[in-house]
């Protein structure tokens, strides 16, 4: 969900540079970004679920219990996203390559998602990566808000009871997910950057 919201914004506010659709999201990703996790969770129960009554308020009974919860995670972590998509097109878009492609006549759409997209992945995909440390804390502290029955939850309910064993395990867990994410980044890193390729064959 946050990269399904990052990017298209991040883009069309690259797009839009200094317009008022890149004034807007800038605007609306920085409040994003300034708003801690807590809070905005309490902003999403009030209105949602206590004035419109569309969601539960806590608990993990069936699919509406999850939106508050993803929500939450996503408007923060897809708000600092947005502002990195958004320099990272910038950056791309006045490179020689990209310039060059638009003087030989290439529409500006292929331009766009065919070279600067993919450039710019590597920048959010390295953003996606460091973020995973955030994210599992994160998420610790939005179950316990929402009562959803996560690792979070368990990891927090493990310490007031003092379980050590139970600890140790979710700290085992969560090194050994943060390894592979990372692992996978490199992956991708391979399959993305053709430079990475070449001097492997060099």
């Amino acid at each position: 969900l946050t990269v399904l919201i990052s990017i298209p914004f991040g883009i069309l506010a690259a797009v839009r540079h200094n317009r008022f659709t890149d004034y807007l999201i800038r605007f609306f990703s920085f409040i994003g970004n300034s708003l801690p996790g807590f809070f905005v969770s309490l902003l999403l129960i009030y209105f949602f679920a206590l004035k419109l009554k569309l969601f539960p308020v806590m608990g993990s009974g069936g699919w509406k219990s999850i939106v508050l919860p993803t929500l939450t995670l996503a408007i923060a972590m897809a708000s600092k996203y947005t502002r990195q998509v958004r320099t990272t097109v910038l950056e791309e878009m006045n490179k020689d390559y990209v310039l060059g492609a638009r003087a030989r006549g290439v529409k500006e759409p292929v331009v766009l998602y065919a070279s600067v997209l993919k450039s710019s992945m590597l920048t959010i995909i390295t953003l996606l990566a460091l973020s995973i440390g955030s994210l599992l804390g994160g998420t610790a502290i939005v179950e316990s808000i929402f009562m959803w029955d996560g690792v979070g939850k368990l990891a927090v309910d493990s310490i007031m009871m003092r379980d050590y064993p139970m600890i140790q395990a979710y700290v085992i867990w969560m090194a050994l997910i943060y390894v592979l994410v990372n692992l996978i980044t490199d992956l991708m890193y391979h399959y993305l950057d053709p430079r990475i390729r070449l001097e492997q064959e060099v």
